[in-house]
């Protein structure tokens, strides 16, 4: 019998490795133009909403959002890698697949806008 090419950890030790792999994916996103201008758009929102007195509630439904919006760039990224990797001559498989992650985070940002922008325009022009 051959012996597994990965050795599966249990318990503590597998919240350990899937926290380091985690990171090394948060490193890995953290290269991308597009995720470093999303976390400057969630910096800048978050202050805007403090700025404009917005509810622990209403933040805490942004952060949400963004965590879609990141984790979905995350997404996105790797669909890319895998399709660079298995397919590096341009495919119109490759090409959809792609275009499919970009709308996805597109998808997100407009959620992001769109409550950001409701958000904002209650504190500022109804309250």
């Amino acid at each position: 019998m051959t012996k597994p090419a990965v050795t599966k950890e249990t318990g503590l030790r597998h919240f350990i490795a899937a926290a380091s792999y985690s990171w090394a994916g948060f490193l890995r996103v953290l290269k991308e133009a597009a995720f470093r201008q999303e976390l400057g758009f969630f910096v800048v929102s978050i202050a805007a909403l403090a700025l404009v007195g917005a509810t622990a509630g209403e933040i805490v439904v942004a952060v949400l959002l963004f965590l879609g919006l990141f984790s979905m760039e995350a997404m996105n990224t790797a669909v890319e890698e895998v399709i660079d990797r298995i397919s590096p001559e341009i495919s119109i498989v490759g090409k959809h697949a792609k275009d499919l992650g970009s709308f996805a985070v597109t998808c997100m940002i407009a959620a992001c806008c769109l409550y950001l922008g409701f958000v904002l325009g209650k504190h500022l022009f109804f309250s």
